[in-house]
């Protein structure tokens, strides 16, 4: 008797029911969602190539735009694939471990983006600011700690997740309105008390996004007043100039994440769980399509070392050495 509640209350599954209301068009759902995943995963693989075998790459920026680029990687292939496979094929039963662990990523690595963005703005900063010793603040040494501890904050906050969502009885039944398994959506088909994961939850997105957008915002107050008293406009347009991609960056990253953060707990009725769904994802494959595209069009040295790419590809298609 005590297994049979326990299989009861622990689903050995879940159902992903994809987009509600919208079943009938998920077909065409998938097309952009899937040219946008195709452009982020060329993007930005092509952006850490360029990165790791450009020697004039090496440098702190692009080593923390290399970070971006494989956190962006991680961030939709943990998702998309899955969506695709509810699209396609009407696949939509996922293990519970399973579920756990593509929650684990998809929440671990949305945070890592998040420390990696904030770790850019510091770079901007002391590259503007600090001219003369950037080479020397910045050394290999530096970015690697700060990567590393930026991924562990994010692995030691999203970890309780796991086993809130585990102690939490599911006697309602196992189907979750969403193309992943993320924390909320899996908490809300619980007929347990999900407080504390709603606590929780807001006290992680304080802690992670609240954290990051104040370090973000005191290093451009700092980089505005630097710029604004440098007397050449060429110098002051210059500067802004190598801030431009990063500030579309954490617009493309942190526009629909607050809007899918805040309509989960606080939307209620009032926005279509459809809308809900669609932005969810576009939370996790925008960011990844957009930055590539973003730094190759406002970066000179970018646009550079790829034309350099193509120019070597094409001298040894045609056999000159």
């Amino acid at each position: 008797m005590q297994e049979i509640n326990r299989t009861t209350l622990m689903p050995t599954s879940f159902i992903l029911n994809g987009i509600p209301g919208l079943e009938d068009k998920h077909g065409w759902i998938s097309l952009p969602f899937c040219s946008m995943y195709v452009v982020a995963i060329v993007g930005n693989c092509g952006l850490i190539y360029l990165i790791c075998y450009e020697d004039t790459l090496h440098r702190p920026m692009y080593y923390f735009l290399a970070m971006l680029s494989l956190t962006d990687i991680i961030i939709c292939t943990t998702t998309l694939p899955n969506a695709f496979c509810i699209f396609w094929f009407n696949l939509k039963v996922i293990n519970f471990n399973a579920c756990l662990v593509q929650m684990f990523f998809v929440h671990t690595f949305t945070a890592m983006e998040s420390g990696v963005l904030m770790l850019m703005a510091l770079d901007r900063y002391v590259a503007i600011c600090y001219p003369l010793r950037y080479t020397t603040i910045l050394t290999n040494s530096i970015i690697t700690k700060a990567g590393i501890i930026t991924l562990f904050r994010s692995m030691m906050l999203i970890i309780p997740f796991l086993f809130l969502i585990k102690r939490l009885p599911y006697c309602r039944g196992n189907t979750i309105s969403h193309t992943y398994c993320d924390h909320m959506s899996v908490a809300k088909v619980s007929c347990g008390n999900i407080k504390i994961n709603a606590v929780y939850g807001l006290m992680v997105a304080l802690l992670i996004g609240g954290f990051d957008i104040m370090c973000i915002t005191v290093s451009y107050t700092m980089i505005l007043r630097a710029v604004v008293s440098l007397s050449s406009a060429d110098a002051r347009q210059k500067a802004f100039g190598t801030c431009t991609a990063h500030i579309c960056a954490i617009v493309f990253s942190y526009t629909p994440a607050f809007f899918s953060f805040f309509t989960h707990r606080f939307g209620g009725h009032s926005i279509s769980p459809s809308i809900h769904i669609i932005v969810s994802n576009l939370y996790l494959v925008l960011p990844p399509t957009m930055n590539p595209i973003v730094y190759g069009v406002k970066t000179k040295q970018i646009q550079e070392c790829v034309l350099r790419f193509f120019s070597r590809s094409k001298n040894k298609s045609h056999g000159i050495s």
